[in-house]
């Protein structure tokens, strides 16, 4: 398991490069660079304890975004993982991390493959700032065993309240839930991720 550092910095930190970046994406529903808020913060641990995977849930006002990323030691190799990387950042511990967009991480992917079979909770993350606390968990709809082949990983960019059912196709889900309007505000749930097979 990957050791949370208390404490430490990033720099630049994520307010400084999360917006531009957001703001670059085809899924991105605004036209310029927005003022992001936090909503919320989940981790998922690389049982190799290597990769650091945390995802943060963010408001410009009017949407919701999903932001999933993998903090690395080094560049990662893998086909197409170049147009991946958001940004290179200095830790205050660790150094020199390449952050990337997690859905474009086989790390993260095979790990969010893995807590849906297991129908796992992620791991609160110990961010302070965000509004409220976010969990995500997983949500099988077939054996175990449907999920050791080939899987296609959807990460829902744009969140919304909804829930998932099973449908053709559909193998199982990560479903998230947050608070917008803080830790005392009412829980909203909805589809983080989707397997297909």
């Amino acid at each position: 398991m990957a050791v949370v550092h208390s404490g430490a910095t990033l720099t630049p930190h994520f307010r400084d490069f999360l917006p531009r970046w957001l703001a670059r994406q085809s899924w991105y529903a605004g036209t310029d660079v927005p003022e992001l808020s936090a909503v919320g913060f989940f981790r998922i641990e690389d049982p190799d304890g290597e990769v650091g995977m945390e995802t943060h849930l963010v408001s410009d006002g009017a949407l919701v975004y999903q932001i999933p990323m993998t903090y690395r030691g080094e560049p990662l190799s893998a086909p197409g993982a170049g147009a991946g990387l958001i940004i290179t950042a200095e830790h205050s511990v660790l150094g020199t991390r390449w952050i990337y967009d997690a859905a474009l991480d086989p790390v993260w992917t095979a790990q969010v493959v893995c807590l849906v079979r297991e129908e796992g909770v992620c791991e609160p993350s110990s961010k302070r700032g965000a509004a409220g606390s976010a969990e995500a968990r997983g949500c099988r709809f077939v054996p175990p065993g449907r999920l050791d082949g080939k899987v296609t990983v959807d990460v829902v960019r744009v969140l919304s309240v909804a829930g998932i059912e099973p449908a053709p196709g559909l193998l199982g889900a990560l479903v998230g839930t947050w608070r917008p309007e803080g830790p005392d505000g009412p829980a909203t749930e909805g589809c983080l991720v989707a397997l297909r097979g």
